[in-house]
This record gives structure tokens, C-alpha cells and sequence, in this order.
């Protein structure tokens, strides 16, 4: 109850250190950085697999499933998903933002060298890459005119 005491025999020095606590409060919401969507890129890892001349089918059963067993069992994935269409499997592999990319990208090519000997033998070798959010594109444009073609 001393503060109390204080600021009723006081009010100038109650009003002071008020107004104190206000500007503390104002020049520190100025300074202190508040963004709507932070900088938190995601460790994904893509495995592309082509195959010419397989169906969407054999690309399921012969290339995505085997791929898709043997990285299931790497440390810490988040989310994978994998899409097999005509001569292409693609395989996309979200991981745990406390794992590093560099680490993560090098299990997932340990795990698919392991395996590649069970893949068809004319298969092209996969490609396995670190993806980055800044790469993707933000907007697609696309243009027409009447007056303008493409032919030359």
C-alpha cells in the first residue's frame, strides 16, 4: 500500500510516472516490428521421377509407391504427398521447420539411391531438389491481341 500512500500525498508525481509508462509504451510499439505474414520458409523437398512412355498407372505402382515406402521413414516429415501423372511422378516432401533443409534434401537422396535398384531400369534418374518459396511465381500473365500473333 507505500504506492498507493505515494500517489494520493502526490498526484503530480503519480501523473509523471503515468505519462512515463505511456511514452515507454508508445516509442516501443513504433520500434518493435510486427508483420502480417513472417519470413518462415518450410524445409520441402521435391523428387521428380519421368519414365517415357509409362501410363499414370505403371508411374503409380512401379515408381511412386517404392520411392514413397522407403522416404516415409525419414525424420521428421510433416506432410508428403505425391503425384503420379503420363511418364511423370512427382513427389513433394514437407518436413518440420526445426529440421534443416540441407540435412533433410541429403536423407530423402540417401533413401532414394537405396531404392533406385528396385526402379525399372529405363527410368531416368530422379531429380531431387530443395525447393524455395521466393522461386515460385506470384502472378501469371497471360496476353492476346487480335492485332498481334505469334507466327511469323
Amino acid at each position: 500500500m507505500k504506492l498507493s500512500e505515494i500517489s494520493i500525498k502526490r498526484p503530480v508525481l503519480a501523473t509523471m510516472m503515468s505519462l512515463g509508462l505511456i511514452l515507454f509504451g508508445v516509442i516501443g510499439l513504433n520500434r518493435l516490428p510486427v508483420r502480417e505474414l513472417p519470413d518462415i520458409d518450410p524445409p520441402v523437398v521435391n523428387i521428380t521421377t519421368v519414365y517415357p512412355g509409362a501410363s499414370a498407372g505403371v508411374m503409380e505402382t512401379q515408381v511412386t509407391e517404392i520411392l514413397e515406402e522407403s522416404i516415409i521413414s525419414v525424420e521428421g516429415i510433416k506432410i508428403l504427398s505425391s503425384e503420379s501423372r503420363q511418364q511423370v511422378s512427382n513427389i513433394t516432401v514437407e518436413f518440420d521447420l526445426s529440421r534443416s533443409i540441407d540435412v533433410a534434401a541429403q536423407d530423402v537422396r540417401d533413401r532414394v539411391a537405396r531404392v533406385r535398384g528396385n526402379l525399372p531400369e529405363d527410368i531416368e534418374e530422379p531429380i531431387i531438389a530443395k525447393q524455395d518459396s521466393n522461386a515460385q511465381p506470384v502472378l501469371w500473365i497471360a496476353l492476346f491481341s487480335d492485332r498481334y500473333s505469334t507466327l511469323s
